[in-house]
């Protein structure tokens, strides 16, 4: 007993050293502010370290409520007789998520806060430090893993809400649908996340249509399938099938899901006529007309190539009927593309057949194609008479008789009805017709040229009637044929040929006209009559002109030559001409002139007559030029003298430009003239300019321009002025020349360049230039400037300080 009391009682005297020594290593601590984070400096010394930490990974369960749990203790083995003091940190601790974990930093223990979530953190790294009460590293951080271990705490759940899928019709057991999914978020390395899906409830569209179970599924991919026959899209048009998923190999957490699938259609099914056989009735003379429908059935899916018809006629050799199909109901629709005659056939039996569009699956029944019979009766009505041709051609010389037949048996009608005929347009009045029998006839000559001929084509209308009062017209084309009814005409009738024979263009150009077309026209041919004399011949040129010129010589006078033309008609016409020709002398050009004038023109010549006519109308009007040029310059010049007054001088060395006032208003046209820049120069200098328009003074009749705003009876002042010998005051100097210049009345307006006084050859001042000044300031004498007046007297003692 007095043993264990000794014990305890050095183990109470350990404590109290402890914690002693633990209070003052707090107070160091606190003294000191490395020891803050000591695990995250390096000591000062190197501390040998004598092995490393080998901590195995930590596994903890989600999700477990017996927290906070212990779940590892790390002790330094380094030989230190102080405290040890653990820290910890890394994600949990110090960094997001924070707060999972924690260590004891006296005795190293780690423990979880708080339960962990696998499915947002599936492990954790952290660090480990001993440090000394000093912060001294005892042992190199070593790393802990803790890795969270998963529960089955989610459900798995399909990816869609509702799966859609489809299966032909009639497919056989194993024909793949479709394939559904989930997903588990638990771990997918354990039986958690193991998926199973199954069927677990089947109803048919319509309901109760089919009873049997009809799919299957893959429980681990999730693939549908056929079981069973007996999909009849005619029977089900579809199915909704209930899916479960479930973890943990089909034994843990389910989750359910929809899936639809519809059976499509395949063609297995022929359209059958319902009835088989149709009674129509269609009127004769009509086309492009509904004249009845024919209908069929079909079980295939409505809308589809499955389900639309085509249909066919079989026996229609002449192609009178056609048979299309109406989209939306199937139906064939038969009509009449080409009139049918009441009098050549009243009763039509069509044979009909009817397919689809698509092809005939392989599964379908083998059946016959169906086929219909349409019996088409014509009923008959009053058709109008028919031409026999419409246009009724007719091709005639346009120098047929009148009365003369053109044209019989033109009309018809088909219900052998007597016709009536009459003629609905004729614009020339030129045909007639029976009006029972319908011959056309001439009823009077017919004119090629006439303005109802067009391209040698007459146009008219005739109208036949049948006893109904049923009618039809038909237009009739006369093609008249050109004849030769006319001769041709030779022109000129009269002309000129020189008298010798051999002179340049010494014959008459003669022409030939027809009015007859061709070909009855040309070419046509000339010739003189071989009783006629023969001083003369034709020489033909071309189809339409000839040259008429004498053999030999001939003497001046007047002839009379008789041409014959005829032209290429059939037959062939002749005309007789008289040419009245008139010889004559001509000159080198082959016209007739007198024999003065031919003499002339064959020594002198057009040219040099029209030559000096040339020259003579160029020395006018260079005569005419030269006057107005000088015109001109002697009012310019006198109007530049007029405008400067007696200011103005010409000097032919002084050449200057004028100044022109572009930015004044008012003036008048005295201001609208350039302001000429010679009104600055000196009057005296003036020069007389010899053959000048005015005198020497520079003004006509001496003289001065006067002003046009002001009176002319007043007096010019005289110019120019002399200042007085000794002025009192230089104000009253320039005022005076100032009214003085206001009242003159030969001076330009008041808004141009006003002249007040010429200041004269010299200048009673000496030079202002410093340069051109021999002596200094001091020599000058500035006492003049006292006597200008009380306004000078300032600059007067400026310049002279005495």
């Amino acid at each position: 007993m007095a043993a264990r009391m000794a014990i305890a009682w050095v183990l109470v005297s350990l404590l109290c050293q402890a914690c002693s020594s633990r209070e003052l290593h707090h107070s160091k601590r606190e003294l000191n502010p490395r020891v803050l984070h000591p695990w995250r400096t390096q000591a000062r010394g190197v501390v040998r370290v004598k092995r490393d930490w080998i901590i195995p990974p930590i596994r903890v369960l989600e999700n477990s409520k017996q927290v906070p749990e212990d779940l590892v203790q790390i002790k330094s083995d380094k030989i230190f007789t102080g405290e040890v003091i653990y820290k910890l940190e890394g994600p949990g601790v110090d960094q997001e998520p924070k707060n999972l974990f924690e260590i004891d930093d006296k005795n190293g223990v780690i423990r979880s806060k708080r339960p962990l979530d696998r499915e947002k953190h599936n492990s954790f790294t952290l660090k480990a430090f001993a440090l000394s009460p000093s912060g001294e590293r005892l042992e190199n951080p070593t790393t802990i893993e803790i890795m969270v271990l998963d529960q089955n705490d989610n459900r798995p759940a399909f990816t869609q809400s509702q799966f859609t899928g489809t299966v032909p019709e009639f497919s056989i057991p194993g024909t793949s649908v479709m394939s559904v999914s989930a997903t588990d978020a638990d771990d997918p390395m354990t039986e958690n996340a193991y998926l199973s899906y199954s069927i677990i409830g089947q109803e048919s569209i319509p309901a109760n249509a089919i009873n049997k179970v009809m799919f299957g599924i893959n429980n681990q991919t999730g693939s549908i399938y056929t079981r069973d026959v007996g999909l009849d899209r005619e029977v089900v048009k579809g199915f909704r099938l209930r899916l479960q998923i479930a973890d943990m190999g089909g034994m843990g957490l389910t989750s359910e899901g929809v899936a639809i699938i519809h059976v499509s259609d395949i063609n297995n099914n022929i359209p059958q006529f319902s009835p088989a056989s149709y009674g129509m009735v269609v009127v004769e003379n009509r086309r492009d007309y509904e004249i009845g429908r024919v209908n069929v059935t079909d079980r295939d899916d409505r809308g589809t190539g499955n389900w639309e018809a085509k249909y066919s006629i079989s026996n229609d050799p002449k192609g009178n009927f056609a048979i299309s199909t109406d989209p939306a109901t199937n139906q064939g629709v038969l009509t009449v593309v080409e009139p049918l005659d009441f009098e050549a056939q009243d009763r039509h039996v069509l044979l009909l057949t009817v397919e689809n569009v698509k092809p005939l699956s392989n599964k379908a029944p083998n059946l016959p194609v169906s086929t219909a019979t349409v019996t088409v009766t014509v009923v008959n009505e009053n058709e109008a008479p028919h031409f026999r041709e419409d246009p009724i051609q007719i091709v005639v010389p346009e120098s047929v008789l009148p009365g003369t037949s053109l044209k019989g048996n033109i009309a018809f009608d088909p219900d052998d009805s007597e016709l009536r005929y009459e003629i609905s347009r004729d614009p020339g009045k030129w045909l007639d017709i029976n009006p029972n029998t319908g011959e056309i006839r001439a009823k009077r000559n017919f004119n090629i040229r006439s303005p109802h001929v067009r391209n040698n084509v007459y146009s008219a209308v005739v109208k036949a009637t049948d006893a109904a009062g049923v009618s039809t017209t038909a237009t009739v084309l006369i093609t008249l044929k050109e004849t030769n009814d006319f001769p041709p005409k030779l022109s000129p009738l009269s002309g000129s040929v020189c008298a010798v024979a051999s002179s340049t263009g010494s014959g008459l150009v003669l022409t030939a006209v027809d009015e007859d077309l061709p070909p009855h026209a040309a070419p046509f041919h000339f010739e003189i009559p071989d009783h006629h004399p023969v001083n003369w011949t034709l020489v033909q040129v071309n189809s339409t002109h000839a040259v008429l010129h004498p053999l030999v010589e001939l003497e001046e006078g007047e002839y009379v030559v008789t041409v014959l033309v005829s032209d290429s008609g059939s037959p062939v016409l002749t005309a007789f001409a008289l040419v009245n020709v008139t010889v004559c002398l001509c000159d080198t050009f082959g016209d007739c002139k007198s024999e003065a004038g031919a003499v002339l023109g064959s020594s002198v010549g057009i040219s040099f007559i029209a030559l000096i006519i040339i020259m003579a109308s160029m020395a006018l009007l260079l005569l005419l030029l030269l006057l107005a040029v000088a015109v001109t310059a002697c009012g310019r010049r006198h109007h530049m003298k007029k405008g400067a007054g007696l200011l103005v001088g010409e000097s032919e060395d002084d050449v200057r430009d004028n100044v022109f006032n572009y930015d004044e208003q008012g003036g008048g046209e005295e201001d609208e003239n350039a302001f000429n820049i010679d009104m600055l120069w000196n009057p005296n200098d003036i020069p007389s300019t010899p053959g000048s328009c005015y005198p020497p003074s520079g003004f006509p009749h001496g003289k001065q321009p006067l002003r046009r705003d002001t009176p002319h009876n007043l007096p010019s002042p005289t110019y120019p002025r002399r200042p007085p010998a000794d002025p009192t005051d230089i104000e009253d100097y320039i005022n005076d020349g100032l009214e003085a210049a206001d009242n003159d009345p030969n001076v330009p307006p008041y808004d141009t360049a006003l002249i007040y006084d010429f200041e004269g050859e010299g200048s009673l001042a000496g030079s202002l230039s410093s340069i051109a000044s021999g002596s200094s300031d001091g020599d000058q004498d500035y006492d003049y400037l006292n006597d200008w007046g009380p306004r000078f007297q300032k600059l007067a003692n400026m310049y002279d300080p005495r």
